[in-house]
């Protein structure tokens, strides 16, 4: 009798895509957003361009099985630059009822549906607002639904391991990632590398994950359930060293950067709020560069720790949320009349007061001009991109050292924990900043020191460090003499620092540079303005618009106090100027003012991005009506 062999499956035939997006969705315990981070190393290590959107509830516990417990990570991989996270993800891995009903009704017919049927119980229907199971009748016959019992199959993929049925069941997200992994050709090095690392200290728990990981890969390349595999080519990028970065890391190595540029040790005064806490994690973790953090008690102390550490000689920081700014509002005043430099963070989130902690939202616009009393002008910046938050952060602290003012940077949610491919910069193409502390004076015929003598290109007053020789001097929160920093009453004194500080923060716009407008055929009569997160979804739709003809130009402010010198020019060059924003018009509003532009809003407060579809008809309904 001939022996037997045992015939391995051919390998199923791969089809090319230029991108693709997948999300995976589930309780907030079913660890999606650890799941979503590993694909999105994975798109990373092999080269694809990427950006991501987690979303997940405010809840430390949500409650499992109803709809707000649902947490979600999207990923978007392509062979070309993209801009966003992508609208309708072409892949749904759906844990159970409430994650399939909540993100079911942004899929395109034809999207693929991988649902986990394990919790597809009565109880768990009803929970989820279902009076029938959707598996079971036509409701999903436009998708490409294949319906695997993930939970069971990790289970017994596992069981040697001796774990409880419930911890075995927890590794589920594992099978689910190695399915997936399979689907794209993803490698698996680095996931299974990562998983030992994590769990060193419980091995059962660390082969157990190891194994639904590969379970869930073998189960892609042996079912009938997936004819075809995908393949999405690495993306073409200049030469240098990458790496897979979210907003709140750029910000905070761009606040190291600026202490290793400038030369000045960085303090963090902050109280954990979310989605700022991250920096301070990351912060903490860098004292080697000179960075101190200092977690307070509350929002008040946390920025004026910080700024007594620049009035100290330190660059000091404090990062927050919108309720925090509101809270912080006295001390960024008297950051203003003592004319020091301060780095303020804002990670805007849905309001207003508590609101939608976890979700994304550019509405702090107007509070970032104007939430103090009195004439108290600020400096104020925005991200366009993860990475983007990196140089922003360093220009945010060579306006502040550079001018002796306070300096408020907005980003939001979605770029706080968003991620895309960032190259890292050579420290050598960085800009230096120059804190330029006043000198000591040590011969007695020298002058008195001036506190409040201006700088004649910046209007800066000296930065004057306590205990150094000659320097002495008084700060605080009352009106000061012109020159000599003394108390001062007098009406027209008032007046005169009233406009110096005005002046000096205008003066700023001859330091930053002209408005950048993209407009390849020169002759678009169109333009879309932006700032801050909007630029993905600006960008992602207005390539659209043009890919049918349609002629508009692009612009997008990192500067929004003061604006750069030539932007009433270029609003004035365009017949029709479309600005969407997060809010309910706020840009708008500014530019209406300011330069007497009857721009045209786009608005949505959501707490989720602009979609770009339907930002992209908004564009082209005006530009066919142009």
């Amino acid at each position: 009798m001939p022996a037997r062999t045992h015939a391995h499956p051919e390998p199923k035939p791969s089809l090319p895509l230029s991108r693709a997006i997948v999300r995976f969705a589930g309780d907030s315990g079913d660890g999606m957003q650890l799941t979503g981070d590993r694909f999105t190393q994975q798109a990373a290590a092999l080269g694809n361009d990427l950006a991501t959107f987690p979303d997940f509830p405010a809840e430390i516990r949500a409650p499992r099985g109803p709809l707000p417990g649902v947490s979600s990570f999207q990923v978007h991989f392509a062979d070309h630059d993209i801009f966003t996270a992508g609208d309708a993800p072409d892949v749904l891995v759906a844990m159970n009822p409430a994650a399939l009903r909540a993100n079911v009704g942004e899929l395109d017919p034809g999207a693929t549906i991988i649902v986990d049927t394990h919790d597809f119980t009565d109880r768990n229907l009803a929970k989820a607002g279902y009076t029938a199971n959707p598996l079971e009748d036509d409701s999903l016959q436009k998708y490409s639904v294949i319906p695997v019992d993930l939970t069971g199959m990790t289970v017994d993929a596992v069981q040697k391991f001796g774990l409880s049925r419930k911890d075995a069941a927890r590794a589920k997200n594992m099978f689910a990632l190695g399915l997936v992994s399979w689907m794209y050709g993803r490698p698996t090095e680095s996931t299974i590398s990562f998983l030992r690392k994590r769990f060193a200290r419980v091995p059962e728990i660390r082969d157990a994950n190891i194994t639904a990981f590969r379970a869930g890969w073998n189960f892609g390349e042996t079912t009938e359930a997936f004819a075809v595999r995908y393949e999405v080519k690495p993306a073409p990028m200049p030469a240098g060293t990458y790496r897979n970065i979210t907003g709140n890391l750029a910000l905070a190595h761009g606040l190291v950067a600026a202490g290793v540029q400038s030369g000045l040790p960085v303090f963090l005064g902050s109280y954990p709020i979310t989605p700022a806490s991250d920096i301070l994690h990351e912060l903490s973790r860098h004292k080697r560069f000179g960075v101190t953090t200092f977690q307070a008690e509350d929002e008040i102390a946390g920025i004026g720790a910080a700024l007594g550490a620049s009035f100290a000689g330190s660059l000091g920081v404090t990062t927050t949320s919108g309720p925090g700014i509101a809270l912080k509002s006295e001390t960024i005043g008297l950051a203003v009349a003592t004319e020091l430099p301060l780095v303020v963070i804002d990670i805007q989130r849905g309001g207003p007061s508590t609101g939608l902690p976890t979700k994304t939202e550019q509405a702090d616009l107007l509070q970032a001009m104007f939430g103090r009393n009195g004439e108290a002008p600020v400096p104020v910046l925005a991200s366009r991109s993860p990475g983007d938050c990196f140089d922003t952060a360093l220009e945010a602290a060579r306006i502040a050292v550079t001018y002796r003012t306070p300096v408020l940077l907005l980003s939001d949610g979605y770029l706080a924990n968003g991620s895309e491919p960032w190259r890292i910069p050579d420290v050598a193409d960085l800009p230096v900043i120059d804190p330029a502390f006043a000198a000591p004076r040590e011969d007695a015929g020298a002058p008195p020191f001036m506190p409040f003598e201006r700088d004649p290109e910046t209007l800066a007053r000296p930065w004057a460090i306590p205990g150094t020789p000659g320097l002495e001097h008084r700060v605080g929160g009352l009106e000061k003499a012109d020159r000599t920093g003394n108390i001062s009453y007098d009406p027209a004194n008032h007046d005169l620092m009233v406009n110096a500080r005005q002046a000096k923060v205008d003066r700023i716009a001859q330091s930053i540079p002209p408005t950048w407008v993209e407009d390849p055929s020169g002759t678009a009569r169109v333009l879309v303005l932006g700032w801050g997160s909007t630029y993905g979804s600006i960008s992602a739709a207005v390539r659209s618009v043009r890919s049918n003809g349609l002629r508009v130009a692009q612009a997008h402010l990192r500067h929004l106090n003061p604006f750069p010198s030539d932007l009433g020019d270029v609003l004035r060059g365009y017949d029709k100027v479309l600005v969407p924003e997060l809010n309910l018009g706020q840009l708008s509003l500014l530019l209406r003012a300011k330069y007497l532009v009857d721009v045209i809003g786009f608005n949505k407060v959501a707490g989720l991005p602009l979609d770009t579809d339907e930002l992209a008809e908004a564009i082209t309904v005006v530009a066919e009506e142009n």
